[in-house]
């Protein structure tokens, strides 16, 4: 039978969590000192069923317990977080991180290629959260022309819609002095399949952090893990970066079938001219949106993530069968 432990009528300290390992925590405390903890086995945050009730970035209170270990105590309330689903079998979440300032997606066109199925879910569900994100497009110094053509179709597509779109190599330093200048003075999440670099680029970032770097497989061009847990890496010009395992897939949680077309801005904006008030986009009389999509205002990628997420949130309701290709 486990010991019970009880938490000490001791102050509490505050601090925020700068490194989760998932079964332990450290706690850097407001005058900087590092705190490993634990949290007891019945630990929950009211209203959120999260596989991690507590993420890296999170504000936290932490007290002494009776076994001389470090316990955290409670959450001071989030100023926001980014959630995903925890697996295509789970209707259980994963909070990636807590009080951030802006979200980045760090991409590749290839070895691995970055659908932009996921692109598209990752930036949705940033607009869900209302927090900033920006797409960077890595590995620029492995680019051909034909490549270099194709990310620049993809950076106009997001531009036009209102993102930052980088393009980035730690090899030849391309794009690190701007990632340099969006990051500074900011809590940044920094996000992405296996694979894409995104441990390469915290190392131009932070010179002298030397985190493991892994290899793509030649055979399935998808890259090895080298992030095993999440941690917040301060900044040497202000800030931090919170890196996190490479997200394999994104699944979509509490989401709406009414509200997945509000976070794409251009379909949000465009569908104020659908003839009816509620259209989904689904195959409707009078919808701008298809009308869009068919003309070229609207990308036809876009919309098929669109139709991808609709699908999925509204489960046995019926989306698949309003499918249309574009």
């Amino acid at each position: 039978m486990a010991k019970s432990v009880s938490l000490t009528q001791n102050d509490p300290i505050q601090g925020r969590v700068v490194r989760n390992t998932g079964s332990a925590y450290v706690v850097k405390s407001e005058d900087g000192v590092e705190y490993p903890c634990k949290i007891k086995g019945n630990f929950r945050i009211k209203g959120i069923r999260t596989t991690n009730p507590v993420a890296v970035g999170d504000l936290v209170q932490i007290v002494k317990a009776t076994d001389d270990a470090y316990y955290i105590k409670s959450i001071i309330p989030r100023k926001n977080y980014i959630i995903r689903r925890a697996s295509n079998l789970s209707k259980e979440s994963h909070i990636l991180a807590a009080n951030i300032d802006q979200a980045i997606l760090v991409a590749s066109i290839f070895n691995p290629e970055t659908p932009t199925t996921f692109i598209d879910r990752f930036l949705s569900t940033s607009e869900a959260y209302s927090i900033p994100a920006i797409l960077v497009l890595n590995k620029a110094d492995l680019w051909t022309k034909e490549i270099y053509d194709y990310a620049n179709d993809l950076k106009k597509i997001y531009e036009n819609i209102g993102y930052s779109v980088l393009f980035t190599s730690a090899i030849d330093n391309t794009g690190i002095q701007q990632l340099n200048s969006i990051t500074k003075d900011k809590i940044s999440l920094l996000a992405g399949n296996s694979g894409v670099g995104k441990s390469s680029l915290i190392n131009a970032l932070v010179p002298g952090i030397k985190l493991r770097t892994g290899d793509v497989s030649d055979s399935h061009h998808t890259g090895t893990h080298t992030t095993t847990f999440s941690e917040m890496i301060p900044l040497p010009q202000g800030g931090d970066i919170i890196d996190i395992p490479g997200v394999k897939g994104f699944g979509m949680i509490e989401y709406q079938p009414s509200e997945v077309g509000h976070y794409f801005p251009e379909i949000f904006k465009k569908s104020k001219e659908c003839k009816y008030g509620d259209c989904r986009h689904l195959g409707e009389p009078g919808c701008a949106i298809e009308e869009a999509v068919e003309n070229g205002e609207i990308s036809p990628s876009r919309f098929a993530s669109y139709l991808s997420i609709m699908e999925e949130v509204c489960g046995d309701k019926g989306a698949d069968k309003y499918r249309k290709p574009f």
